[in-house]
């Protein structure tokens, strides 16, 4: 059975550190295509038509998704004692999920044993071996240590430099084809322990050795790699750790035993893992058959790219944003829309069905901007807001894109509120319930230092006496009943 993986990285807010999941994604993507899976790889975007592998979901995963999304939650943290400090949250979520683990030691941190999930390893990477790889000894950089660094590490390199070697960092944190390309310079790259439990960091490790580089790396007695691992790497105890450096480094018995431990790695293959990782999608997907719901959102994004928040409806013109769904609300809309998602399932959108909409400097870029606010009138439920972000006229910022089509002031807001009929409604207009000046850090200010403003617009009923004005101002009355059913005879 053919089935559709879709493997999603979490990166909340400008976080780049969740770049770092593209290392493992990319070798899933290629163990799952050797089973014969349709895989697709995406950021903070799951699919309805597709088992969701998810990266990263210990910076947080709204737990409601998982009755929209058929889910499998990867966990590549350092779980139980000395390992990684994380939340009861994301034990929670792995004890009520299905997981991929990548060491059999972390089951018990969320309840599990040995059998219950498959425990994959990460290997040779033959994708990664496309250049062929310089000779060790023509490389720039002695050492290379890229990860987040703690005291334990610094005195660890500390002592390495002591002996003659340079050991380079980044002073930047970078992730896949910039970072690599530095690996490929690297005499070696030196792995050492960030946490007392001493998992051995294969995630570093595979990347690199596919990449043709050494790997040198500490080890304890609590350090207990995968078999592939035993012989392609360069173990070094702490108490050897001068004596590696000052007599067997780049000397010519350690270069030759660098190039069988290479020959060693690229013939390791952990498959049948994989396998048995690929047969629990496919129960899953037997189990769970998303494309046939219908989802009803209550809150809406307008815009996708970089903005996308995960699980809103996030609304697009523009496909290669990504958006759920691509629709222009800045033209005429015929309400209730039913449409396919970009992920396969079905969204049904009513008029006065969202409680909340989010605009982040969108206004400025849309034509028509009455049709727009029409539209998002009509789709707020009475009470529902719409939370607005906009340039400032006066800021020195507001005109800089070129794609902006206006800049707004306080008066701007005027005909959503006051002077709606102008609009052509009647029933319901906006009240401004938030209003707040931003500088150029979006952070609260007075006018004078103003480069945005953030406004809240609550979607309320009009008065008898508004509708009143509306029916003066208007071009016509604002709707007369027909009479219709008045009898044509009188008795």
């Amino acid at each position: 059975m053919t089935i559709r993986i879709h493997l999603a990285i979490m990166q909340p807010p400008g976080y780049i550190h969740s770049l770092g999941f593209l290392d493992q994604a990319r070798y899933a993507r290629y163990q799952f295509r050797r089973q014969g899976a349709e895989v697709t790889i995406g950021k903070n975007r799951l699919r309805e038509d597709s088992i969701n592998i998810i990266f990263g979901a210990h910076l947080g995963f709204p737990l409601h998704l998982k009755q929209r999304y058929a889910c499998i939650f990867v966990n590549l943290e350092q779980l139980g004692e000395g390992g990684a400090v994380v939340t009861k949250d994301y034990i929670d979520l792995l004890r009520t999920s299905a997981v991929i683990d990548y060491d059999d030691r972390n089951l018990a941190a969320y309840g599990c044993k040995v059998g219950d999930v498959p425990v994959v390893s990460f290997q040779y990477a033959p994708y990664l071996a496309t250049l062929a790889a310089r000779p060790l000894q023509e490389r720039p950089i002695d050492l290379l240590f890229f990860g987040s660094i703690n005291e334990r590490r610094k005195a660890m390199f500390s002592r390495i430099e002591a002996c003659g070697w340079s050991v380079s960092m980044f002073d930047h944190p970078l992730y896949g084809e910039e970072r690599d390309q530095y690996i490929r310079q690297a005499k070696a790259v030196f792995n050492c322990h960030f946490y007392e439990s001493s998992r051995f960091e294969q995630a570093r490790a595979f990347h690199t050795l596919s990449l043709g580089t050494p790997v040198i790396s500490e080890r304890t007695d609590r350090t207990t790699p995968p078999p592939a691992f035993e012989e392609a790497v360069t173990w070094v105890k702490d108490e050897h750790l001068e004596a590696f450096f000052r007599d067997e480094f780049m000397t010519p018995a350690w270069l030759e035993r660098a190039q069988e431990q290479q020959k060693s790695f690229a013939s390791a293959d952990p498959q049948a893992q994989w396998q048995i990782a690929h047969q629990y999608c496919q129960a899953l997907h037997g189990m769970e058959d998303k494309t046939t719901q219908i989802w009803r959102p209550a809150i809406m994004n307008l815009g996708s790219g970089k903005d996308y928040k995960l699980g809103w409806l996030n609304v697009d013109i523009l496909e290669r944003a990504q958006p759920d769904l691509v629709v222009d609300l800045g033209q005429p809309v015929a309400l209730p829309l039913r449409a396919k998602t970009l992920g396969g399932g079905h969204v049904l959108i009513e008029e006065s069905s969202l409680d909340g909409i989010y605009a982040n400097n969108v206004l400025e870029h849309v034509p028509d901007l009455p049709c727009l606010m029409t539209n998002l009138l009509a789709l707020l439920k009475e009470g529902g807001e719409i939370e607005l972000e906009v340039p400032y006229e006066k800021a020195m910022t507001a005109w800089q894109d070129p794609t902006h089509l206006r800049a707004m002031n306080i008066n701007s807001w005027l005909y959503y509120t006051s002077w709606f009929w102008y609009i052509g409604w009647f029933n319901h207009r906006f009240d401004i319930s938030q209003f707040q000046w931003l500088d150029v850090n979006l952070a609260p200010c007075e006018e004078a230092q103003a480069a945005f403003m953030k406004v809240k617009l609550k979607k309320v009923r009009t008065t008898p006496q508004e509708r009143s004005v509306a029916r003066t101002m208007r071009p016509d009355f604002g709707g007369v009943d027909a009479d219709l059913d008045a009898p044509m005879t009188l008795s």
